[in-house]
């Protein structure tokens, strides 16, 4: 019996053809995490983006409304054009942060729990820690850059026109919105959702907690500002106009003195008649008005001070995390 063998190459048999995947600008763990959570990235930069042109827009509109008054040559009109818009923005710009911890941070971890994501994540080659890694990278640095966006073009608008803003600068709405100190809140208030939705493992009651301590670190900031430079004292000829010779201080406090220093109440000398008043501050030798105050110099170093607190509190917060993550889940 002969066999017939073909001459016919093996190369010629049909073959799929294989392809190879595309290059992803990111990759592994990184992609999963702003693939998951891609909306609120996206709400995120879509809020800097409209936020940063309505800023644009409002100090255009500043300009030519002062330019068109002669200022500064001449004062413009209280209240000034366009106060409720510079008000809305300051409104806005605070409830960034809070925003920032109940819709980006809160859920963050809160909802790898009740979707199961995070067994799912972990039981593959990705460690926790790696996964926390990116899920903390992406969400700090999104917080961070849309605070210090925001912040430097509102200080870009604020700072040539302070002296006829509707707020003085020592107003939680001029001093926690210029410099770094937005950046810093928006950062450590994300950091307290995450910690908070990695305590609690529901994303509903993380962003309920979330929101209450966000508007009591708010209250109690409002608080504690004044203490983060060291008063100074200032004293004038009693009677005198005190607050023009300062470059808007803010007062702390104020008594009446004497040539050689000693201090007695404010309203030590404050009798029903004129002539009773002077009697009083010539038997107590009271010649000067004494104020303890802070002024807009100290300005940058109480924000630089107070930005140094809050982002030592979120290290604090992201190493409490971390270990939370690590050991107890």
């Amino acid at each position: 019996m002969n066999t017939t063998l073909t001459d016919t190459p093996l190369t010629d048999t049909p073959r799929t053809a294989v392809r190879r995947p595309g290059r992803r600008l990111l990759g592994g763990v990184n992609w999963l995490v702003v693939r998951q959570h891609r909306a609120a990235l996206l709400t995120v930069a879509a809020a800097v983006v409209l936020g940063s042109a309505w800023i644009v827009y409002q100090r255009d509109r500043m300009a030519g409304n002062l330019a068109a008054i002669g200022w500064p040559d001449k004062q413009p009109p209280l209240p000034l054009p366009g106060a409720q818009d510079i008000n809305l923005t300051i409104t806005a710009l605070g409830t960034l942060p809070i925003l920032l911890g109940v819709f980006l941070g809160a859920p963050l971890i809160a909802s790898d729990h009740e979707r199961g994501t995070l067994q799912l994540v972990t039981t593959q080659s990705v460690s926790r820690r790696r996964w926390l890694a990116a899920k903390l990278g992406w969400s700090y640095t999104a917080a961070l850059l849309a605070g210090a966006v925001l912040s430097a073009f509102f200080t870009w608008w604020w700072k040539p026109y302070r002296a006829v803003f509707p707020r003085p600068w020592y107003e939680g709405g001029i001093f926690d919105h210029t410099g770094p100190m937005l950046p810093a809140m928006c950062l450590f208030l994300a950091a307290a959702g995450i910690a908070i939705g990695t305590l609690t493992r529901r994303v509903i009651p993380a962003m309920a907690v979330t929101f209450g301590f966000s508007m009591a670190v708010q209250i109690v900031w409002d608080r504690l500002y004044t203490h983060l430079a060291p008063a100074r004292m200032f004293s004038s000829p009693y009677g005198g106009s005190i607050h023009e010779k300062l470059d808007a201080p803010i007062e702390l406090d104020r008594w009446v003195g004497t040539a050689d220093g000693r201090l007695y109440g404010w309203g030590t000398c404050a009798k029903e008649t004129a002539a009773a008043s002077d009697a009083c501050l010539k038997d107590h030798g009271i010649v000067n008005d004494v104020i303890k105050y802070l002024d807009f110099g100290q300005m940058p170093a109480m924000q630089w001070t107070g930005a140094g607190i809050l982002l030592a509190a979120t290290a604090v917060v992201t190493v409490g995390t971390v270990w939370w993550v690590s050991r107890k889940l």
